[in-house]
């Protein structure tokens, strides 16, 4: 539900933000444990409001050369508003936003520069539109502040493993075409 009213009510009903006056969250960032599901919920609200889904593992951002990272969010976010409406997955988010300490190596330095081209692109002056933006991480203890405050992946949402009953019911959707005696 809280997906729903963050990234499928802003992509497919935009009018009803504008008629009561208020910006649509840009993004939302899933967090929880290792197969929960955050990727396949991502793709699955892409699939249901037909947009483009755009899928980053935050970790290949970080380039060795300088500069290049920050070209590849950059490139990202203009393909992505080229094909909108869109969906920028970013999954392991902590891989380029987690806390900044002093900066010492060129490799930090560089880490630095991709994730302020990310916060640029979140904040922005061309204006997102029907962009929406899903950062997952297993590791929400240590991204940097930066990235989940207000304007930018504001909506936090805890992603769980499923309960007994869930599990019950994936076991049969997953199950449903075999034959199987008990």
């Amino acid at each position: 539900n809280e997906i729903k009213e963050v990234v499928e009510l802003p992509l497919l009903k935009p009018h009803l933000f504008k008629k009561v006056g208020i910006e649509p969250p840009k993004g939302v960032l899933l967090y929880g444990e290792p197969g929960t599901g955050k990727t396949l919920l991502a793709k699955a609200v892409a699939a249901s409001t037909k947009s483009t889904f755009i899928e980053v593992v935050a970790s290949e951002l970080v380039q060795k050369f300088i500069g290049e990272g920050a070209k590849l969010v950059k490139e990202i976010f203009d393909f992505a508003r080229k094909k909108a409406p869109a969906i920028i997955f970013i999954d392991e988010l902590d891989a380029l936003a987690s806390k900044r300490m002093e900066i010492g190596t060129s490799g930090e330095r560089e880490v630095n520069r991709t994730f302020m081209q990310l916060l640029a692109e979140l904040d922005g002056f061309k204006p997102l539109d029907n962009v929406k933006i899903i950062g997952a991480t297993n590791r929400k203890d240590i991204l940097d502040p930066a990235v989940i405050r207000p304007g930018r992946l504001e909506r936090l949402i805890n992603i769980q493993l499923p309960d007994k009953l869930a599990r019950k019911e994936i076991l049969k959707i997953h199950s449903s075409r075999m034959t199987i005696k008990g």
